[in-house]
């Protein structure tokens, strides 16, 4: 699936990724027009796996009491080792039930660090660790992650950051490494504080069991109310030279653009630098992880860290707009595109996997506003876990947006099929082809409301009775 990409004359997208490494406030409003140079991975997706990879991959044993899969599943990949990470699972505890909680992964020396995290105004402390320090060393020399299920360790003060501290005291001991090289993610309830020992006492055991292909396993110890674990795999080429691309999430609900509980952690075994991984996370961040929401409601935790070894034999890349990253840069984005799609694909209670784009909107900002009021209506979401063609409530949605719209001249189609047209309920609108057309799991709406050139695309998934089960039930 990897080919030698050619070498293309300087274009406006790579002047832009040049010039990206800026905080991301700075590079988001740099990124509309960037978005019509590059091509999107929406459209150009992983190559698929075989649906036997599932089964093959080894997996901790659920719990009695697991929830049923979601039927918008996706098997897990079949993802080889990555030169330059080891990874190792554990129980420390954090759940009564007897699974796995604890994921460790130990990096080759030299590997760069780059993150994007929550701008949530209750921040955790797993997050505040790693922001810090990814600044501090420039995301020189990252040395180990671990990533803990089952306490989120947010919203508890000075002890939470202790006890987030002590955990990277340990692995550094263990890794032979500094405190600071170690990058530690949380997710579980949130406003309890980590009992750190659970993690310290279960290090020996987790070292012992570290391998170069644990990838199945890594996915299932970080789930919360997940269904299934989420892992995604490609390669590209580099100068010439194969390298590869390897990440697992963790998500189902709380989740919603700036972050969309979710966390997540992607390998390659390039050689790229701290500079550009940075850049390279924040540029595709924007319509990936931001572009998808389940119930509206942002995470005090997600994290994004993207991790790159060099130890592929390809050379150093120092610049995100080297032209010599073409493949790559179209590689990693399929990667963080398709985890951030299995997100949605389990969403907590969904039974519907819904995309939403909407065209002639004003600016794309706009767009995007429009498109995520639509996902994020109670009153669509429940036409869609109905199987409803309530276009009137698409309609409602782009009016509460308060962006810039033409009335009469917006419109309003179900796959294929035109709802509304020019302010009015379609002339070839049939409502037995609607209703036919809503019992599918996949659905996609398209808006167009009239006004400008500029579009945006979201994903969405409906919302059921089994969404409040599982949330009402959460702590119990």
């Amino acid at each position: 699936m990897s080919r030698k990409p050619a070498a293309p004359k300087k274009s406006p997208a790579g002047k832009a990724l040049e010039a990206a490494a800026k905080p991301v406030e700075a590079l988001e409003r740099a990124l509309d027009p960037l978005a019509t140079a590059l091509k999107r991975a929406t459209t150009k997706k992983t190559e698929p796996q075989p649906k036997k990879a599932a089964a093959e991959a080894a997996a901790p044993k659920p719990a009695k009491n697991a929830m049923p899969v979601s039927p918008l599943a996706v098997p897990f990949p079949k993802i080889p080792p990555i030169a330059g990470v080891q990874l190792a699972t554990g129980r420390a505890g954090f759940y009564k039930q007897d699974r796995e909680d604890l994921m460790v992964m130990r990096f080759a020396r030299g590997t760069s660090g780059a993150g994007v995290f929550t701008r949530h105004g209750i921040g955790s402390a797993p997050v505040d660790w790693c922001r810090k320090h990814l600044e501090m060393t420039k995301g020189a020399d990252v040395r180990a992650l671990v990533v803990n299920a089952g306490c989120a360790n947010a919203f508890t003060g000075k002890p939470g950051a202790d006890a987030v501290r002590r955990v990277a005291s340990a692995v550094a001991k263990r890794f032979d490494c500094r405190q600071r090289d170690v990058m530690v993610a949380s997710t579980g309830v949130i406003g309890v504080l980590l009992d750190d020992t659970k993690i310290a006492q279960r290090l020996p055991d987790v070292e012992s069991r570290l391998t170069d292909d644990g990838w199945a396993g890594a996915a299932q110890a970080i789930m919360t109310t997940d269904t299934f674990p989420k892992g995604a795999y490609a390669e590209a080429v580099i100068d010439g030279e194969k390298v590869r691309i390897a990440g697992i999430c963790k998500g189902s609900g709380m989740i919603a653009p700036d972050m969309a509980t979710m966390l997540a952690f992607v390998v390659t075994d390039a050689a790229i630098s701290p500079t550009a991984l940075q850049t390279l996370a924040n540029l595709y961040t924007r319509n990936t992880f931001n572009a998808i929401t389940v119930d509206g409601d942002r995470s005090t935790n997600d994290t994004l860290l993207l991790f790159a070894t060099g130890q592929s034999g390809a050379p150093n890349i120092t610049r995100a707009g080297d032209r010599r990253l073409a493949d790559f840069r179209e590689k990693l984005e399929a990667v963080l595109q398709d985890l951030a799609l299995q997100l949605v694909r389990d969403g907590e209670g969904a039974s519907k996997f819904v995309k939403v784009t909407v065209t002639g909107a004003e600016s794309s900002a706009s767009a995007r506003k429009i498109a995520r009021t639509i996902c994020e209506s109670p009153l669509v979401k429940t036409a869609f876990a109905g199987e409803d063609a309530n276009w009137g409530r698409i309609v409602m949605a782009v009016g509460r947006a308060d962006e810039p719209i033409d009335r009469d001249r917006v419109s309003v189609k179900f796959g294929p099929l035109v709802a509304a047209q020019d302010g009015l309920i379609a002339p070839t609108y049939d409502e037995a082809k609607m209703s036919a057309y809503m019992k599918n799991q996949e659905l996609e709406v398209s808006v167009d409301v009239g006004v400008g050139r500029a579009s945006a695309t979201m994903w969405t998934c409906d919302l059921t009775k089994q969404y409040v089960a599982i949330n009402g039930d959460y702590r119990s």
